[in-house]
Parts: structure tokens; sequence; C-alpha cells
């Protein structure tokens, strides 16, 4: 639990937020002693009419720090030899902007050539943050204790409260990326919390389902609907408590999927109650295990929180956790290829219902 919070700039104006769990940390006397050129402007959102999407475009994202090595960390502590992006000497959990955004509130638009009227272009106006667990670079996500978590979940819970209310934002989406084979370019343990100008693909297709679903059953929740059957089957239920269930999918996409979800409809995570933040923490870690041991190694994994829209279509929504992993066998990849990437029609190559097996016996 956050007992104090504290707010700084960086030399190159960029915010910075010190969630710590004890209040004798003197935050202010550390700042940023690099010189850094100015953020880069907001990325360019263009518009797609043959599927009605919006894409970004954020070429400043090209020179993004890649994997240095563990003593240049922008991550780590800052240390008399090498200025990181944290100027403190330690940390509990640490927000920052990012230094490369896929959207932002500098709005200074290129001069854009070569479109049609059928492209639209406008700003990608938002906020991209990074989030750091820890400030141990050997660790992981899985190897904080509890109550790491619940300071953790504390900060997506204020930085959502905080990034929703800003103009023009339509969803927060906190998120980790681990392991090299998911892509990730830094390695110490941290997320990123994206605030979207447009609500995204995923999120548009749930709402749809979501409200038809309220429109046949008198207004029923979907989300609701499907938890409550998946824990009255108990055939993928993998692990769960007195507030959350962690649950295989029927229909799941990916090799190892588990959606993690309150037992009650919350919109998002600051609609969290005390008793419920506290119980994720070691449910949570718990899958995370089960997830390591499954191959006998560290399992590359993307984990995201799906959390209701700002707008339009706020009450359909049912705060849940997405955590997958591309790995399907110790020695083998799910590479999206032709019919995922292309057509965006996925096969899995596990069974839902022997996946959550799997992952209850690697308890």
């Amino acid at each position: 639990m956050i007992s104090q919070r504290t707010a700084i700039r960086l030399s190159d104006g960029r915010e910075l937020i010190y969630f710590d769990e004890t209040r004798d940390a003197d935050r202010g006397k550390w700042p940023d002693t690099r010189r850094l050129p100015p953020p880069p402007p907001t990325s360019q959102l263009r518009y797609d009419p043959l599927v009605d999407e919006w894409v970004a475009v954020a070429a400043h994202r090209q020179t993004r720090t890649f994997l240095p090595p563990s003593d240049k960390c922008p991550l780590c502590p800052s240390t008399p030899e090498f200025a990181s992006e944290i100027p403190a000497p330690d940390y509990d959990v640490v927000v920052f902007e990012n230094q490369f955004p896929s959207f932002s509130d500098r709005v200074k638009p290129d001069e854009i050539t070569g479109l049609t009227d059928m492209v639209p272009v406008r700003p990608g106006v938002g906020r991209c943050e990074v989030v750091c667990f820890t400030s141990d670079h050997t660790s992981s996500f899985g190897s904080l204790p509890p109550g790491r978590v619940r300071t953790v979940l504390d900060a997506l819970a204020d930085r959502t409260a905080e990034m929703s209310a800003l103009p023009g934002v339509a969803q927060v989406f906190p998120f980790e990326n681990r392991g090299i084979e998911i892509g990730v370019t830094l390695s110490h343990p941290h997320g990123q919390i994206y605030a979207y100008p447009t609500v995204p693909a995923r999120t548009q297709a749930m709402l749809r389902a979501a409200h038809q679903h309220a429109e046949r059953t008198g207004g029923r929740n979907l989300y609701a609907d499907v938890l409550a059957a998946e824990r009255k089957a108990q055939v993928r239920v993998v692990a769960a408590n007195e507030h959350w269930t962690a649950y295989v999918p029927a229909a799941a996409r990916w090799p190892y999927e588990v959606q993690i979800a309150p037992h009650r409809q919350v919109a998002d995570l600051p609609g969290l109650t005390d008793a419920e933040r506290d119980a994720f923490g070691p449910l949570y870690l718990d899958v995370l295990g089960r997830f390591d041991a499954l191959f006998g190694k560290p399992m590359p994994y993307i984990s995201a929180w799906h959390q209701a829209v700002v707008g339009a279509g706020r009450e359909l929504g049912y705060l849940h956790l997405q955590l997958f992993s591309i790995r399907r066998a110790a020695d083998k990849l799910k590479y999206l290829a032709g019919s995922e990437s292309a057509m965006g029609a996925f096969v899995n190559d596990i069974v839902p219902e022997t996946a959550a097996q799997a992952l209850r016996d690697a308890g």
C-alpha cells in the first residue's frame, strides 16, 4: 500500500512519480542532472478506411533504447557513474512519462504529404508512461512480495484515474511485456500504461458483443455471465480465492492464456476495494509461478489489464487481466504467421482444457 507519493520533473520536463511504501523517503533532494533534448512531438494517427481503424505512426520510436548492458540500464536507480531515468539511488515503485511515447500531449504535427481524402490524419494525443516495479534489475514481477504487488496495483489505479481525466483519452491500458521472445527492449522488470486517443479494435469488438448480449438478456453483463459459467464449470479454472478467479478462456487464442477477474463487476482499477486489491497479489503470483514452472524456465508473457472505456459504453466494461504466452512447448514458440497476422483468424495449438490442467498440475 502506498504511504508516500512524490512527483518531480525530469530535466526535459517529463513527469516522474515515486510511490513509496514508507514515509521517510526524501525524493526532492535527487534532481535529474542530465541534459536531455526536448521530448518528441506527438505521433500521427492515420485512419484506415478499409477496416475502420486508426493506426499510430511514431517515427521517433526507432531511436529508443534497445537492450543496454545492465550498468547502463535507464530503469535502474541512478549511480555516481550513470544517471538513469530515475534520479534517486533507490525506489519502491516509480512511474514516469515515456521518453519515446506512442501518444503524448505535445502536439506539433509535422507536414503531411501524399495522403488522400480517404485517409484523415490527426495528432496522436494521449500519454504513455513506464512503470518500474522494483529497483532490483535481476528480479521479476513473479518474484515480488504480495505487498509490492499491492503497491503496483495502487500506482496503476492512481495513474488510471489521472490519465482517464486527460482531454481526448478514450481508454487507459496498463500492461507488461516480459521476455526477449515477446520483444522487450529493456530487461529491467517494468510495465507500461497507454492512454489511447481512440478505442482500440479489440475493445470495440468486446463492446459490440457486450451490447448485443445486454439487449438479448434484458441488460445482463456479458463478462459477468461468462465468469459465472466458468466458475460453475470449474474445468478451466486454474486458481481462485474469495475475490478473484483465474481461468483459461474456453476459446483461448494463445497456447497458454489465463484471465483473472474480480467476482463483482468493476469498471477499472480505481474501483477495486482494499480487500480486492490485497487479494489480487497472492493469486496473481501463484499463476505467474505456474507459468514459469510449466517448462521449468521463465515464461515469456504479455500481461494486459482490460478496463472500461472512458466514454460511451463504460457501463458495459468489466475489469480483468489477460495473461498469455507465445510459448507452446519447452522449445517452441507460436509465431503469428499467415492466418493470425494477415486475417486475424487464430488457430490455437493447445486445447484450452489441456492448458488449464497443465497449469493446475504445475502449482
